[in-house]
């Protein structure tokens, strides 16, 4: 892009070290003249109730995001078609972050006067269909993942993609990814790695009983339908790990890509994506 950037929002990890950069970052925007907005959380713990608040309808530029990866999932769901979101890595692995603590103040120079590259992430659209009627709603940028609880036995989970039966799995429970989340608990559980802006969804059994059940890569216009058809395990909807709800029996979760995408900041070679999976995975060491 080359539009130079002016309002920014920032977004900090309930952590003291995150706070404190806040704080020293909101003057640092201040005295180079641009518009500071903090989400609630932020201001309160920064102590700047004299800075306006970031939320939904909130108006800016830029959001800049300090901690790791569940951060940014939660402020990435809160602004889904908003401003370019710029992720500051204070947390280990950092797969969503862009720039580590010591390269924000280069990379922020760069991003506001424009230069920077901005990356489209497909949301996912996760409806849980109640029995009694009602839908619970969510957003996704990793995934949405529906397992039975620790002292559960194996699950019985009926699919469909595009009101067409694919297969009954018998499993622990079902991943169901976006590309981004391809690296998140979807790789743990032997799905594939996915290069982040593929039109794609990946359907991934966990630890499934019948072993030729292997990850399902379909088109993320596609409608996953998956049925609980087990009727007495405790079985839970995961969103991004930070929230869903218990399933019962003939309860059903429709997924499906949401119409906003998520903007990320870039400021590097757009190779480095697989710089990032090369350091971050360890490949070839």
């Amino acid at each position: 892009m080359s539009v130079p950037i002016r309002s920014v929002g920032l977004v900090a990890k309930r952590a003291s070290a995150a706070v404190a950069l806040a704080r020293e970052l909101a003057e640092w925007l201040a005295r180079r003249g641009h518009p500071v907005l903090l989400d609630p959380v932020t201001r309160a713990a920064a102590g700047r109730a004299d800075l306006p608040v970031l939320d939904e309808q909130a108006a800016c530029d830029l959001i800049v995001v300090l901690g790791g990866d569940g951060t940014l999932l939660s402020v990435a769901r809160r602004h889904a078609g908003g401003p370019p979101i710029l992720g500051v890595n204070l947390g280990r692995l950092g797969f969503l972050t862009e720039v580590a603590r010591e390269g924000l103040y280069p990379a922020l120079v760069e991003i506001l006067a424009g230069q920077f590259a901005i990356e489209r992430r497909s949301l996912l659209e996760v409806a849980l269909e109640r029995a009694d009627g009602r839908t619970s709603r969510y957003l996704a940028l990793n995934d949405a993942v529906i397992a039975k609880t620790a002292l559960s036995r194996i699950i019985e989970l009926q699919v469909r993609v595009d009101d067409r039966p694919v297969s009954l799995y018998r499993a622990d429970g079902l991943v169901i990814s976006t590309p981004t989340g391809s690296t998140a608990y979807n790789l743990s559980a032997g799905g594939p790695v996915l290069h982040p802006l593929l039109p794609v969804a990946v359907v991934t059994p966990i630890c499934p009983h019948t072993l030729t059940l292997r990850p399902l890569v379909v088109p993320d216009e596609s409608v996953i339908e998956v049925t609980l058809e087990t009727p007495t395990e405790s079985v839970f909807l995961t969103v991004d790990g930070q929230e869903g709800d218990e399933m019962g029996h003939r309860e059903r979760v429709r997924v499906r890509r949401h119409a906003e995408s998520v903007l990320l900041a870039r400021t590097g070679d757009p190779r480095s994506i697989f710089e990032g999976l090369r350091s971050k995975l360890h490949w070839g060491e």
